[in-house]
């Protein structure tokens, strides 16, 4: 047997790092953090362990917490202080989200990103408009067209408040050109927008759902979320979010689908992100807590799958856990 090729001679201390193909940086990591307009201390999530819902007031402090790790960018999610069937409080001038990004922005150097949806913010938990009689046909939930406006009001209205970055997360088609004129004509050119482009219905939303009070109150989200079961769609999606602006391209979620992520990344010059999203990080310490896995390195071994996949940047529960780690 012909030895004269050993990979293993690329293995060992010193030369290991120096030829490793993959490097996780705490500046490829963006911190989801919640905001709760109905509270005025911090409230553990169960579901979530070492994730609080924080109030308004506490938004600054959470994310200069983040900063000190290292993660220099962060997500808000708002909790709104009541609801409505059209999700009005999404885009209101003294929203939670809209509170929370000026006064972080005024206060630190962090990158603000925002979610926009309408789901925390509809008393139904939809991500839009519902049709008259969806109640009784749960198969009608959601009129598509109606709702693009709100979410490019809701988009503006973020970005009038000082966001970095918007990131539209309902599964809307025609969502990014929506809200790309409607920033473009607010004076918001230069404000991107990194779109969940492949958002699949997936069962690893669960913790989120619990974190950010969004649950569905009927019915599900598979009639506006992609199918699990395809991949060829996600490009298809991914292609008309390119057409229509999107700056960035997510994946959603990201550890069970990163062929999705493989696929996007060699099909578009676009940065594509990878939100490692509620439910894996959930697993991750349930399967720790019972000494079944080592927390860190499992976590950080499934980030590192997501950047070897070809995600640029990773949402993750996980980055401050992990920023001193990479």
């Amino acid at each position: 047997m012909d030895l004269t090729d050993r990979p293993r001679r690329l293995r060992r201390d010193g030369i290991r790092p120096l030829v490793s193909e993959t490097r996780l940086d705490a500046r490829d990591l963006v911190a989801p953090i919640f905001v709760d307009a109905t509270t005025d201390e911090r409230l553990p999530i169960e579901s979530m362990p070492n994730q609080e819902r924080v109030p308004v007031d506490g938004a600054v402090d959470r994310v200069e917490e983040i900063r000190e790790t290292g993660v220099e960018a962060v997500m808000v999610f708002g909790i709104p202080e009541s609801k409505d069937e059209r999700g009005t409080r999404a885009w209101a001038e003294d929203g939670v989200v809209q509170e929370a990004v000026r006064r972080i922005t005024a206060e630190t150097d962090a990158y603000v990103i925002t979610d926009v949806c309408l789901c925390e913010f509809t008393s139904h938990g939809h991500c839009g408009v519902l049709e008259a009689d969806a109640e009784s046909d749960p198969t009608l939930t959601v009129r598509n067209d109606p709702t693009l406006d709100l979410l490019a009001k809701t988009a503006v209205s973020h970005a009038a408040a000082g966001a970095d970055m918007v990131a539209p997360s309902s599964m809307t088609d025609g969502m990014v050109g929506a809200i790309r004129e409607g920033l473009d004509e607010a004076g918001h050119a230069s404000v991107p927008i990194m779109s969940y482009a492949a958002k699949y219905e997936s069962a690893f939303y669960g913790p989120f759902r619990d974190a950010a009070d969004g649950a569905p109150a009927f019915g599900d989200r598979r009639h506006y979320q992609m199918d699990p079961a395809n991949g060829r769609e996600a490009l298809r999606e991914v292609g008309l979010d390119v057409e229509q602006g999107a700056d960035v391209l997510m994946v959603k979620p990201a550890l069970a689908y990163l062929d999705v992520v493989r696929a996007i990344r060699d099909s578009f010059d676009h940065p594509v992100a990878a939100y490692n999203v509620s439910g894996e990080y959930a697993m991750v310490h349930a399967a720790a807590e019972k000494g079944w896995l080592d927390l860190e390195a499992a976590a950080y071994e499934s980030l590192l799958a997501m950047k070897r996949a070809g995600a640029d940047l990773i949402v993750t529960y996980f980055a401050e856990t992990l920023a001193d780690r990479v």
